[in-house]
């Protein structure tokens, strides 16, 4: 029943422009035939609870049907969540500004909300030149940014940022020279996935490091980022990047620097503190957080609750073309 009522919204809200534009796409490419594209993409749908988005980002219409059960689509990572994150716990994650105070001895990092306390906001922009600021309750990298607080007349800053509602201000993470030498302008997060088991154990099952691209300071996958995959056991990266239109780079497009083979330091640090922040809040038992390497320890930038299923699950990056399902199920059942 759940998979139909799914399957009825995801109809309903489609872009249908968007899905023939992606099948005319995926036809040009493949030299396939859109009406058996069409037919198939819709069986993926009804099948696999897999969009268009998911069919053409997966090239699912190259999967044969035992490695499409495999695939962590959109109406399976929402089904996965539904049961492994109760809603009630939510509000930790959803709220940047809860989620600091749930998390603080994780941050390494000040920071503070306005608030309607502008002597509080001066003090804070007089000890931080450049900080960094964020809407409370927005994700994807959205309104985020980077100000020199020096360009600007203090008062007119603060109404500013009160107007937009970037209440969360942030002193800038330090990042570890090595993983900024992948893109200096953003702080290049590590992505990592944990999952805790129906008998209460912590995993880490997925890791990824993003980075932004040009200018931007931020390293939103879904905000013109790149990505790449980072082995869970050794922290080295084991794919080429990837963007959101799935365009693959063998090397960052600014830095040059080649992504297979580059080692992420303190790479059992970094695991440790999710493992750990993961059982802050147990009852919420899979979350995506994104992490800061410092010069010395990992920082948790945030984390999500509902973590994106194309960040954890790129198969680009694996020999085999087999999803995150199996690994998902394996670790639930974890003792």
């Amino acid at each position: 029943m759940r998979r139909i009522i799914y399957l009825f919204k995801r109809i309903f809200g489609m872009n249908f422009k968007s899905f023939f534009k992606t099948i005319g796409k995926i036809s040009r490419e493949t030299k396939k035939s859109k009406i058996i594209l069409f037919f198939d993409c819709i069986w993926c749908g009804i099948r696999h609870q897999a969009g268009y988005i998911d069919y053409d980002f997966y090239n699912m219409y190259n999967l044969t049907e035992k490695e499409r059960k495999t695939i962590m689509t959109r109406g399976r990572n929402n089904h996965y969540v539904a049961y492994l994150n109760p809603k009630e716990y939510w509000h930790f994650f959803d709220n940047k500004n809860e989620f600091n105070e749930k998390f603080s001895d994780y941050l390494n990092r000040d920071w503070m909300y306005l608030d309607n306390n502008y002597d509080l906001f001066c003090k804070f922009i007089k000890k931080h030149k450049t900080i960094i600021v964020k809407p409370n309750n927005l994700s994807c990298g959205k309104g985020v940014e980077k100000i020199d607080t020096s360009l600007f007349d203090s008062k007119k800053l603060y109404k500013r940022l009160i107007v937009n509602e970037t209440y969360l201000i942030e002193e800038v993470a330090t990042q570890n020279r090595k993983i900024a030498s992948l893109h200096p302008a953003s702080i290049n997060t590590i992505r990592i996935v944990t999952l805790i088991s129906d008998y209460g154990v912590p995993q880490v099952i997925s890791a990824v490091i993003r980075m932004g691209t040009g200018n931007k300071v931020v390293d939103n996958f879904n905000n013109g980022g790149v990505c790449a995959v980072v082995d869970i056991k050794t922290g080295k990266i084991v794919s080429d990047g990837i963007n959101s239109s799935g365009k693959i780079f063998k090397k960052h497009p600014d830095s040059k620097i080649t992504f297979k083979g580059f080692q992420i330091p303190m790479w059992d640090k970094i695991c440790n503190t999710v493992l750990e922040a993961a059982m802050v809040v147990k009852d919420m038992r899979l979350i995506g957080w994104d992490i800061c390497l410092g010069e010395d320890k990992p920082s948790l930038i945030e984390a999500n609750q509902f973590p994106a299923h194309d960040l954890y699950q790129p198969l680009f990056g694996k020999d085999d073309k087999i999803g995150m399902v199996p690994v998902f199920e394996k670790a639930i059942k974890k003792k």
